[in-house]
């Protein structure tokens, strides 16, 4: 059966997919190149299997689920947030243990672009006499596999902006000081979403001024590394070689990438290297007002060479305003803290050569506030019109 009505109510299954999605969240940043995928087993309303995809090689969600409800699987029902995938990867098929554990029915949220699986596992369900049901939570899980959709469509990763700043834009004080813009909820939510990246990215400026670690923390932000939590990837663009080797970035046993160019030392590039870091050496790119950086967009296709879904660029200014002024960014993170700082020597969060003109500027949509304690996260996409990237 192929269809989008669920013979229960809207509101179960979508109570149902709700679950799934939340296991999805676990595998964020986890499951790259394999997308991250969230499944529970369903029997007599009651939840008897949950699981979510494991690091590449290891097993797929469903296959987790069927591990966890075990012989309770037999004549129930599935769902999971994307099209079971139908070929032998890695793993084995996930259409092949859903037939052989007995699934009566599987309803799944989106269908896999992948050239893999766009429909062969949903054909192949149906053939074996298993009901299915499409696109319950289906907006909800888009923008969760957002990252995923790119990857498959462009090679590339999702590209997310993320900011704090104050109410007049500002993201640091007069003498540079930027601790602490937000409050102590929004910390808290960044710290519980870092783990959901493959890599986060920052420019020289702000490991000079700030020396933060990059770390995920999510269970006390102030303590030390949580080894049970995916650590994403920390990167720096640093296009003349000015950060120090021992910045708290390059500590830990987290993987560090320097992103840089020719305009760097050897001998800088060699100390970076003996503590364990990566020089990626990256072409340069020469920007409107005649400066030369690392090609941002060359920075991000080598993430999408490297299987990365989700990359989350925190800043500063200059680097965020790289990113916009060439069109680069998918997603927009925007933390509003209820201060004031003035100042004209007090640093925005978006420089770079941007709007001349007021025709020029961005226009952002699909806007969403939400509340972390005193500030304001307003998550939207921008618009582009024309590629200069």
């Amino acid at each position: 059966m192929d269809s989008s009505n669920s013979p229960r109510s809207d509101f179960t299954s979508s109570k149902f997919m709700a679950m799934a999605r939340e296991q999805a969240f676990f595998s964020l940043g986890v499951s790259s190149p394999n997308p991250a995928v969230g499944a529970v087993i369903v029997d007599h309303d009651s939840i008897v299997g949950t699981g979510n995809t494991q690091p590449v090689g290891l097993e797929h969600a469903e296959v987790m689920a069927l591990r966890d409800a075990g012989s309770k699987a037999q004549g129930s029902e599935m769902y999971v947030t994307l099209e079971p995938c139908a070929h032998h990867g890695r793993t084995p098929p996930c259409v092949d243990a859903i037939i052989n554990a007995g699934i009566k029915s599987v309803h799944y949220a989106v269908r896999d672009p992948s050239d893999h699986v766009d429909g062969r596992g949903h054909a192949m369900l149906e053939n074996a006499g298993i009901e299915v049901y499409v696109g319950e939570d289906e907006k909800s899980i888009l923008d969760q596999l957002g990252g995923y959709f790119k990857y498959i469509k462009y090679g590339t990763p999702l590209v997310i902006a993320k900011y704090a700043a104050s109410f007049d834009g500002k993201i640091a004080s007069g003498s540079g000081d930027s601790r602490w813009v937000s409050g102590h909820e929004t910390l808290l939510w960044a710290h519980k979403n870092r783990p959901t990246y493959d890599a986060i990215i920052v420019g020289s400026n702000t490991v000079l001024i700030d020396n933060p670690q990059l770390t995920a923390r999510p269970n006390n932000p102030a303590g030390p590394v949580d080894l049970d939590v995916h650590q994403p990837i920390r990167v720096v663009v640093d296009s003349r070689g000015k950060v120090d080797s021992r910045s708290k970035i390059f500590s830990g046993d987290q993987k560090s990438i320097v992103a840089t160019t020719e305009l760097s030392s050897k001998q800088w590039r060699g100390e970076i290297e003996n503590i364990g870091a990566e020089i990626l050496m990256l072409p340069l790119y020469e920007g409107m007002n005649g400066i030369l950086r690392v090609d941002l967009k060359a920075l991000i296709e080598v993430c999408g060479q490297r299987g990365m879904h989700n990359i989350l660029f925190e800043g500063g200014g200059v680097l965020l305003g790289s990113l916009f002024d060439r069109q680069l960014v998918d997603k927009i993170y925007t933390i509003l803290a209820p201060i004031i700082i003035g100042a004209d020597s007090a640093p925005s969060a978006i420089s770079g050569h941007g709007a001349m003109y007021m025709s020029e500027v961005t226009s952002l949509h699909q806007i969403e506030i939400q509340s972390l304690g005193d500030d304001f996260l307003i998550t939207s996409v921008p618009e582009w019109h024309s590629s200069i990237n």
